[in-house]
């Protein structure tokens, strides 16, 4: 869970700022070298902001805690066996991954078995991913061939 002081409280001595930066972290269920190519954050700066060495400054936190899905009473956090999480936003009606990809269901989980849920959402971000992959080939090679697709 989240700290309850807000994220841009200034730090004693890097102590609160870590200590969010950390659970920010722990809260996307990615390492430190998955979090900080994800943000394109050097692995040595991150560590030195988890332990305290040094702070990010305020900006970047709060950006951080924007981007990054936030549990609060209108969520559930889904986790898989292998440590996956994905939020689901009960008023939304969406699931958001660890990475802020956003996904709107047309379905009510009311009723689903919590023990096939992970099982679930996670097939789905995998068939995301599967298709966002896809997108993203045809892209570049769109911008490398002179074609047109009827």
């Amino acid at each position: 869970m989240l700290p309850d002081y807000p994220f841009w409280t200034q730090p004693i001595k890097g102590i609160i700022m870590a200590i969010t930066i950390r659970e920010l972290r722990d809260s996307t269920g990615l390492t430190q070298k998955a979090f900080a190519e994800m943000f394109d954050i050097p692995v040595s700066t991150l560590r030195k902001w988890e332990q305290g060495d040094t702070a990010p400054a305020t900006y970047v936190v709060k950006l951080l805690s924007k981007v990054l899905p936030q549990r609060n009473d209108y969520t559930e956090l889904i986790q898989t066996s292998d440590g996956k999480r994905y939020y689901y936003d009960i008023n939304q009606g969406t699931i958001t991954d660890s990475l802020g990809n956003v996904i709107h269901v047309n379905t009510t989980l009311d009723g689903v078995k919590r023990e096939n849920l992970p099982y679930y959402v996670q097939n789905l971000f995998d068939s995301f991913y599967e298709i966002q992959n896809r997108f993203e080939k045809d892209c570049e090679f769109d911008k490398k061939e002179d074609i047109l697709w009827s």
